[in-house]
């Protein structure tokens, strides 16, 4: 047995009288002639967080959830329920609730389980009981005073941490029996910055999977703090922002997340399938310019949107999405696939052990390209630069979306002169790819924040790019 499921063994199931033989008479209520596919998700979740505002703990929580989820699908079908706690007779009703779906009992033929090994893409570390809560509230003190250092100008700082810890075990009807733990840091600044009566604000953050010793030695915390005062001191001095459409270039980075709005989303598999995706049936066609390479990557070591084994037990991997401009590739669960006839790839995710799962991003970025970003922001003779977005919607049918840009500047003969305020980007996403002209050799991810929404389950992802340049752009402002 691994070490992973050793500990899930230790953890999950000996305590409350299960083993494998139990699972799979659970498998085994599950699955009959008429069932595709079953599956049992156990999970224990510890999570804590905390707040400072303006140096005071404002907050501090911590939760556990521990619970099961189990699945039997059958077609486009899905019987599902959940129980709270591992007790075997809850585990054996939410079984016969979710084998409902076709008013049978089931004949108990499932495969044996086997436990596998997965490939590791993060340590096994703890960073909720690593360290103590004077530690993390050190932390958070040193974020404020780093931020408060910046400038006299700096009125408001909010800091929160948050850090979780998560074992997961998979068991289902083709015998896949595997165990996943999971670290997650994540910290959030917030800063507002007063001058002559105009208030401003600037946020940043960063986190992954790690150890939060690691994370607070990486010096990340500090370099948040003043990335995030200093947004909101340029905020400042920013003059309003040009309407009309324009030629855009936008950073690299934590900007890669409008094409996981705009575009992301558009390729996942369910969407695909039920055809209401701008790019249903569109694999294989030119979707954007030529040079443009789009990858969805959950094996990157450390990175906050990475699984060693998705939450249907599929190993992650690295999809190409898009390459050279012509769509060759999707993200799918194992339904997905299975209607389609193709082979999961590892975007199997949920919330929690309440959620079913759907095909989602890990992460999501563009390749690099050859130009460098002074070659891309000196060939504007007129437009705006994007470097750090706030947020923004998009329709999946469509394609279409609004962005809204918190931290821009004007380009001016090639040259980046004044910051502006009120910015937006408006377009479709199809639209942007085919109009990105040059592509710069700075790829970046976001440095750990984001959150990915669909369904009403949020799940950690990443995002990232290379600076581009986008030509003809629709941009909003409060100047025309």
């Amino acid at each position: 047995m691994t070490d992973y499921l050793q500990l899930a063994a230790d953890s999950l199931l000996s305590p409350h009288a299960l083993d494998t033989s139990r699972l799979e008479k659970l498998l085994g209520r599950m699955s009959g002639p008429d069932i595709d596919y079953a599956d049992v998700y156990l999970q224990d979740c510890r999570s804590e967080g905390w707040t400072i505002e303006n140096g005071l703990v404002r907050s501090g929580s911590y939760s556990v959830e521990s619970g099961a989820g189990l699945r039997a699908v059958s077609g486009e079908k899905t019987g599902f329920a959940y129980c709270d706690g591992f007790g075997f007779d809850d585990l054996a009703d939410a079984a016969d609730n979710a084998r409902s779906i076709s008013g049978l009992m089931g004949s108990g033929l499932t495969a044996p389980l086997a436990g596998r090994d997965v490939r590791r893409v993060y340590a096994a570390a703890d960073p909720v009981s690593e360290l103590d809560e004077k530690a993390k509230i050190r932390l958070l003190e040193v974020i404020d005073a780093t931020a408060r250092a910046c400038d006299p100008r700096v009125r408001n700082v909010t800091a929160t941490l948050r850090v979780m810890s998560e074992l997961v075990l998979i068991a289902a009807s083709d015998g896949t029996l595997v165990a996943d733990y999971r670290p997650l840091v994540r910290l959030s600044v917030s800063v507002g910055a007063e001058s002559n009566g105009r208030r401003t604000n600037g946020s940043a953050g960063g986190g992954g999977r790690m150890k939060l010793s690691d994370f607070i030695a990486s010096g990340m915390a500090e370099a948040k703090a003043k990335e995030a005062a200093n947004r909101a001191l340029t905020n400042l001095e920013a003059v309003p922002a040009p309407a009309g459409i324009m030629d855009v270039v936008v950073g690299s980075g934590w900007p890669g997340v409008l094409l996981h709005e705009a575009v992301g989303h558009g390729l996942e598999g369910d969407f695909i399938r039920k055809q209401t995706s701008v790019f249903a049936s569109r694999e294989g066609t030119q979707v954007a310019a030529p040079g443009v390479n789009i990858v969805d990557n959950g094996t990157l070591p450390d990175k906050r949107g990475s699984l060693s084994v998705d939450d249907e037990g599929v190993e992650t991997q690295c999809t190409p999405l898009i390459e050279n401009g012509v769509l060759t590739g999707m993200m799918l669960d194992r339904m997905s696939a299975r209607l389609m006839g193709r082979a999961p790839t590892g975007n199997g995710r949920r919330e929690s052990y309440r959620h079913l799962p759907m095909p989602r991003m890990t992460n999501t970025y563009m390749l690099a390209g050859e130009s460098s970003p002074e070659e891309i922001i000196s060939s504007v003779k007129n437009g705006i630069y994007a470097v750090y977005f706030s947020g923004g919607q998009v329709d999946t049918t469509s394609g279409k979306f609004v962005f809204s840009a918190n931290e821009a500047y004007l380009i001016e003969d090639g040259k980046i002169t004044a910051p502006i305020s009120g910015a937006t980007l408006t377009g479709a996403g199809e639209e942007v790819l085919t109009h990105v002209s040059m592509i710069g050799n700075d790829l970046a991810l976001d440095s750990g924040t984001a959150l990915c929404g669909k369904s009403g389950q949020s799940v950690p992802v990443g995002v990232g790019q290379p600076t581009l340049r986008v030509d003809s752009m629709i941009v909003g402002g409060t100047k025309a």
